[in-house]
């Protein structure tokens, strides 16, 4: 059915955050901004110490400071406007300000889906074919892997914010959700958003699905490496090297399929409840999983925690 005031768009977007739950307001917003400080402090240690510290100056490390600092980016495109929500009920974001920071949620998102790829694919290196591994991860290699992550979720973030921001929104402006969620923002969408669905998953498959494949198939032959093992001792070993990495994934990629694959309520009252569930759950996918990424490498990697351990020993020294 055609809407009849097309021809009054929207100049911007109200979010509604827990508006409708005012009591969880307050708690939320102390809690993230811990959360957030956390990140800044864990993920800006990590880019210092893989930076700063010469025996990390490793294709692996060189990742994990890439990681850390799409993290921060993430993060800070998101968590201000979330802080703000909770302090303003019915928060109004302009129509370019809600485009750019969908632009900066969908970029690092895809490119940490691509940058996990390329992260599975240097363990595989190094515990499948150690002998090769400085020729085949050497700097030359490394460095446009990284960059072609970026490139990558940069393109495809730049192609569904065009998409998305071309639609007409003339009715209800209202976003049910804590940011400009590039979902949330086609439901206001007062034309046929079918092109939208057929690019969404497109890049779904491409930036999901193939490089959970690939990880997927690179720890078959890593865990297939490492039983091969003679020696506990070695298998042991062989594992602590990638168990963090591993981890991350999980976390990771188990949060997004949790969100998007659980069946949907049929009923108002479930319905409601749902949304307030989805919107948490974006939370722990938006905040929690950064947060974490530093603590499960520091707590798993001998390398990260001697290093840390040696800077700050350094600077009380110094000081």
């Amino acid at each position: 059915m055609e809407r009849s005031n097309w021809t009054s768009p929207v100049m911007g977007f109200i979010l509604l955050g827990l508006s409708a739950h005012p009591k969880l307001e307050k708690t939320f917003f102390v809690l993230i901004l811990l959360m957030y400080l956390v990140i800044l402090l864990g993920n800006g240690v990590l880019i210092l110490v893989t930076v700063s510290v010469s025996r990390l100056h490793t294709p692996m490390y060189f990742f994990l400071g890439n990681l850390s600092f799409l993290d921060i980016c993430y993060t800070t495109s998101s968590v201000p406007l979330i802080l703000d929500s909770f302090l303003t009920p019915r928060k109004t974001v302009p129509f370019s300000a809600c485009a750019v920071q969908m632009f900066l949620s969908f970029a690092m998102g895809a490119t940490e889906c691509v940058l996990l790829g390329m992260m599975a694919f240097d363990r595989y290196v190094a515990i499948c074919n150690p002998l090769r591994y400085p020729v085949v991860m050497s700097k030359a290699v490394y460095v446009p892997m990284a960059a072609s992550s970026w490139a990558a979720g940069s393109t495809t973030a730049m192609v569904q914010t065009s998409l998305a921001m071309r639609l007409p929104f003339c009715g209800d402006n209202v976003i049910n959700h804590f940011t400009c969620e590039i979902l949330a923002v086609l439901k206001l969408a007062c034309a046929d958003i079918s092109i939208n669905v057929i690019s969404m998953a497109v890049a779904n498959v491409i930036f999901l699905g193939v490089p959970v494949l690939f990880i997927f198939i690179s720890y078959i032959f890593i865990l297939t490496t490492i039983l091969r093992i003679p020696s506990a001792e070695g298998r042991k070993k062989a594992f602590s090297t990638c168990s963090a990495h591993l981890t991350v994934v999980v976390v990771f990629y188990g949060t997004i399929l949790f969100m998007y694959g659980k069946p949907k309520s049929k009923d108002r009252l479930g319905a409601d409840k749902q949304d307030l569930s989805d919107k948490l759950i974006s939370l722990f996918y938006g905040v929690v999983t950064p947060m974490l990424n530093p603590i499960i490498y520091s707590l798993r990697n001998k390398d990260v925690k001697a290093a840390v351990r040696n800077l700050v020993f350094q600077k009380h020294f110094i000081q």
